[in-house]
């Protein structure tokens, strides 16, 4: 069952009715499920549980301390792409040593602290990043451990902006340099090879792109094995998630049973430790928004439901057209349906939830949830229109939690002159 499912009447996220926590903390408010995040984390651990390996939660996913506390109580490690999701991981009881640091454009005093705290791996981008960690690690006196994050050119057939395995976009390095630009991190003092990453891109819904993507590297693995030494392959993460018909399956998109049964053996022949860096499978179906319709409003060509959050809260409609299921609080079969707008009150045309979308009749003054905002949520907020930014709630079984109040007129300006 979801975690966020209707009883009496009401939608409840596990045993808590959100509308209990709408007039507690009101709304905007993003409220997540701990036991949806624990129970993802350990299907994950099983579907692999016969391979050595390390589950590395992609913080960018959803960073609020609650969640990496909840993961690294989990045993989980981290795939951080910048100083300050290592210290929030730290900070939340996380270890380095269980790190991996990726993103094309880490800066020198990043590179210095993750050396400093002992992280396992930079997953490296470019022969001028080689350079740049070598050198701090000499003057740290230490050796920085890396990984090369290798471009196998899969298309994994996701939005563009997500895609990020194929030879037109930013991140890792060509197939055909490979072996080169290891050699030229072999001839580096200062750096030690620790093992080859990949990530093709997010929100896949099919396992034969991760399939396609190990049999591409496969020889490559082997052979920089052999001359250089590995002690991991990560295959990155991307586990795509159910956007639609949320509430009535417990797991839709691809699961990890069907993308174990694609890759486990592949993976098991490399003889080597495999991580895995998924963050939206994780914590994506186990969050909603909820947001408070304030006026209706009609026009001869189009009905909008204006609502109190906005695309400062939640931007995914606007920067990827991503969907989002949105349902009322309240469940009642005498509703209409009608064909609406949902949008918010930012002074952007781009500032929508659902267009022409069909939807029971909502009044003014109901609250409505956004469903499967639990990923690329809260971390993508602004403060764009000078909004403050929304709390965030944990709930497990009849418990809530402020894990994070919400900002303050007063919180906007803190820091300025």
């Amino acid at each position: 069952m979801s975690p966020f499912h209707y009883s009496n009447g009401s939608l409840h996220a596990e045993e808590v009715d959100l509308a209990h926590i709408a007039a507690t903390v009101g709304t905007p408010v993003y409220v997540y499920s701990a036991t949806t995040i624990k129970n993802n984390f350990q299907r994950f651990q099983q579907a692999f549980s016969s391979l050595d390996h390390l589950i590395c939660y992609a913080a960018k996913a959803n960073s609020n301390l609650a969640v990496l506390r909840l993961l690294a109580k989990e045993g989980a490690g981290f795939d951080i792409v910048s100083g300050g999701e290592l210290f929030k991981v730290l900070r939340a009881g996380g270890r380095a040593d269980q790190c991996t640091f990726a993103g094309v454009g880490k800066m020198v005093h990043e590179i210095e602290y993750a050396l400093q705290q002992g992280i396992y791996c930079f997953n490296v981008e470019s022969e001028q990043e080689l350079e740049v960690i070598n050198e701090v690690a000499g003057r740290l006196g230490c050796l920085a451990p890396i990984a090369l994050r290798i471009n196998p050119d899969v298309d994994a057939s996701t939005h563009h902006y997500i895609s990020t395995g194929t030879s037109k976009n930013k991140f890792g390095i060509g197939l055909d340099r490979a072996e080169s630009v290891y050699a030229q991190a072999a001839a580096l003092p200062h750096l030690k090879i620790r093992g080859l990453q990949t990530h093709i891109g997010s929100q896949i819904l099919d396992a034969a792109p991760f399939a396609k993507a190990v049999e591409k590297l496969t020889q490559l693995v082997l052979k920089i094995k052999e001359q250089h030494g590995l002690e991991f392959f990560s295959l990155g993460g991307g586990i795509g998630i159910a956007y639609q018909n949320v509430l009535e399956q417990e797991r839709r998109g691809l699961t990890p049973e069907v993308y174990a049964a694609q890759v486990l053996e592949p993976l098991r022949a490399l003889g080597l430790r495999i991580l895995f860096e998924p963050g939206r499978f994780l914590v994506g179906n186990a969050g909603v928004l909820l947001t408070t319709a304030l006026y209706r409003k009609e026009t001869p060509v189009k009905k909008f439901l204006i609502v109190d959050a906005g695309m400062n809260d939640l931007i995914r409609p606007a920067l990827y057209q991503g969907h989002h299921e949105v349902v009322p609080l309240q469940q009642r079969d005498d509703r209409a349906l009608e064909q609406v707008d949902v949008v918010g009150p930012v002074c952007e045309s781009g500032d929508f939830f659902a267009e022409n979308r069909q939807l029971p009749r909502i009044e003014s003054g109901e609250t409505l949830a956004l469903l499967s905002a639990g990923a690329y949520g809260f971390t993508m907020a602004s403060n764009y229109n000078a909004r403050p930014m929304p709390p965030e709630i944990l709930v497990e079984g009849k418990t809530m939690r402020i894990v994070r109040p919400r900002q303050t007129w007063e919180d906007l300006v803190r820091g300025e002159e």
